[in-house]
This record gives structure tokens, sequence and C-alpha cells, in this order.
């Protein structure tokens, strides 16, 4: 039993570094170490903080595709919203013909949804929808979800779209944090690292080009 716990972990760690093969930034393996207690929010605790560079608005990925996002941050660890949030979104387009749409949690494990979506897109069942990279949020063409259904009625000017996570949101233990492409930054942490960098006696200022 305990051989096939490590198998299967291997087989998780080898999956993520996959994952970071396919990215141009800077990443960070991290574990999930606790889930936050509350039935109204999906979101986790990693064992990875502001020591090792984490920041609020960096993307999460599994091996499978986007995860979440940093939302907290605390020395040694770090609080993670997750995709199926009710108060997650992220913009994205479809792999097959590049429509673009916002993926919204439900609040359900298995759930997404695409806001807004005109009866008259094409977006079918089985359509691969993926990040945009549109804001700087999160890396460029990383799956989110894919399309399980497509329902349109006649009163309504908009199509429902449900999706399901390509990311293992109730499975995965290792993550990667995203370094990339421009994290943003809390306002609060820019503030406090402007005052420093203020504070700092004895650095002049650079010559203007």
């Amino acid at each position: 039993q305990q051989y096939v716990a490590l198998k299967s972990e291997n087989d998780r760690l080898r999956g993520l570094l996959g994952s970071q093969g396919r990215l141009p930034y800077e990443v960070l393996i991290a574990e999930l170490v606790g889930i936050v207690p509350d039935s109204n929010t999906f979101q986790i605790i990693i064992d990875k903080g502001s020591s090792a560079g984490v920041k609020p608005g960096l993307a999460v990925l599994d091996a499978q595709g986007l995860f979440g996002q940093v939302i907290e941050v605390g020395r040694f660890t770090s609080r993670v919203l997750l995709v199926n949030d009710s108060d997650h979104a992220v913009p994205v387009p479809v792999n097959r013909n590049g429509v673009r749409g916002i993926a919204g949690g439900t609040g359900e494990v298995d759930s997404l949804v695409l806001e807004n979506v005109s009866v008259t897109a094409d977006i079918v069942e089985g359509d691969l929808l993926e990040t945009s990279g549109l804001g700087g949020r999160f890396p460029p063409g990383y799956p989110v979800g894919t399309v399980v259904s497509v329902v349109v009625e006649a009163t309504s000017a908009y199509a429902q779209v449900l999706l399901r996570p390509t990311a293992a949101l109730d499975r995965s233990r290792h993550v990667l944090v995203v370094f990339g492409p421009n994290p943003i930054q809390d306002p609060a942490v820019e503030a406090e690292q402007s005052q420093a960098q203020e504070e700092q006696p004895g650095q002049l200022p650079e010559p203007a080009l």
C-alpha cells in the first residue's frame, strides 16, 4: 500500500514537472497543507509564502490546468482561491476558434460557467477553453475547462454554457506557483516597498537616458 501511494505521488510530480516545462516563466512547486473550512468558499493553503517570493495575484496551476490564484500571503504559507469558487473569474478563448469569454466559478467542485455567451456564439460541447493571458495575471494557453453542455432558450439572449475544470481541484496535492508574466502586486505591499526604497540612505537616482 505504501508503494502504491509513493508511485501515485511520483506520477503526480512527473506531471507537474511536465507542466513546468511548458511554461516560459519562473515557477515554484508548492504542496497543499490545508483547506479553508468554509462551505461558502473554495480555498486551500499551500506551504510557500513571502519568504519564497510568493505574492498576491500569482497564478497557481496543477498538471492538468489552471488551479486558482494566490489571494493572501503569510511568511511561510499562502491562501489560494480555486477557479471553481463563485468569486473567481478568468478571461478565456475557445481553443478551436478563438471565441473569447469569461469563465467563472459556480461554487461547485466540478463546474464552471461561461458568462454572457451570445446565443449565436460558435461554442459546442467538447470545446476546450484556455487562459488568454489578457491582463497579465495568468499565463496564456493553459487549459481551464471543457464545455460539457450548451443550452439555448428561446426567451434568453444568452446561452447557458457549463464547463468541467481541467484541473484536479479535489485531488491535486502539489501545484505550481507562476511568477509571471506580470504578477499583480498587492497595493499595500507596493506602498511599503516604495516607502522602504525612499528611506534607504546613500542612494542616488539613476541618470535619465
